[in-house]
């Protein structure tokens, strides 16, 4: 039997101190063929491993990078949180393609986006156009794949990551504990584990680009 291949993939998470982001960095220092995990961030995201080397950064200003095969973007706000629809889109647009190009400049090939259920750059929803605006501004920086996962409202613990739980998210969990078998598979609150499994698998063997919807990720 031949022995196992050595580690060889590269990975960069942006966000992994979120509900998804904390599950993709989980599952990529998991993974055997993972050599190396880089993980940037505002602030120490509490997370040691052999694999991990954490890079504290202002996303308006970021250094080069080590060399990376694949990025997983992760980083997102709400207008309540950030305080304005400026500093919304400075999170969630901004930083996220800043991410992106620095990780297309390193290497990266491979590209993941969390998203959201109903982007569109040209959606009248502040929210949806601007998760439709990143989506769009990621397609031309010449990744070999790009996936994008549009995930209904999430379920997880956010208070146990220090984040402010939000409203929306308990109601809508409630409501698809009710009425699960009436409501459609894209709609229903999604487990941020189960998006970041999604992108997990899809990102390393996608070809061009490929969008994941909400009932996709939870079967």
């Amino acid at each position: 039997m031949a022995p196992p291949s050595a580690p060889s993939r590269v990975a960069l998470v942006a966000g992994a101190t979120g509900l998804v982001g904390r599950e993709l960095l989980r599952g990529l220092l998991a993974d055997d063929a993972m050599a190396a995990v880089h993980a940037l961030a505002r602030r120490d995201i509490g997370v040691q491993h052999p694999k991990l080397a954490v890079h504290l950064v202002d996303f308006a200003a970021l250094p080069a990078l080590p060399a990376v095969d694949e990025a997983y973007l992760a980083l997102g706000t709400t207008i309540k949180v950030a305080g304005s629809q400026s500093a919304f889109r400075a999170v969630d647009f901004d930083a996220n393609l800043a991410a992106a190009r620095a990780a297309r400049a390193a290497g990266a090939t491979r590209l993941g986006l969390v998203s959201a259920m109903g982007a569109d750059a040209k959606s009248a929803i502040f929210y949806n156009r601007v998760k439709g605006e990143l989506e769009d501004a990621l397609a031309p920086l010449g990744f070999d794949a790009l996936v994008i996962a549009r995930p209904s409202f999430l379920a997880g613990d956010r208070e146990a990551l220090g984040q402010p739980v939000r409203g929306g998210e308990t109601l809508a969990l409630r409501v698809s504990q009710w009425l699960r078998p009436v409501i459609p598979a894209n709609l229903r609150t999604i487990a941020a584990k189960d998006v970041a499994a999604a992108l997990l698998r899809e990102v390393p063997r996608a070809n061009g680009k490929k969008i994941l919807l909400s009932g996709a990720m939870q079967r």
